[in-house]
């Protein structure tokens, strides 16, 4: 996996984390305010970048091989 499809991996990580716990938030607002536009945002320049958006069938394949690890604090 390159570096580039391990940070759109951790993105999506990222987003799926930030969706969760808005939802497990007892006070969240609507679910339409509940958009996380920013990792949303990280997540699909991410996709561009490693060359898998429109590729989900390997995407989720890369998401499956790393589930379970925590990618939420990169190092650079």
């Amino acid at each position: 996996m390159t570096d580039r499809q391990l940070d759109a991996v951790r993105a999506y990580i990222r987003l799926n984390q930030s969706v969760r716990a808005a939802l497990a938030d007892s006070g969240a607002p609507a679910p339409g305010a509940l958009l996380p536009t920013v990792p949303m945002a990280e997540a699909d320049s991410a996709l561009d970048a490693a060359g898998l958006r429109g590729n989900e069938a390997e995407f989720f394949r890369m998401v499956r091989e790393l589930h379970g690890r925590s990618f939420t604090h990169q190092e650079h």
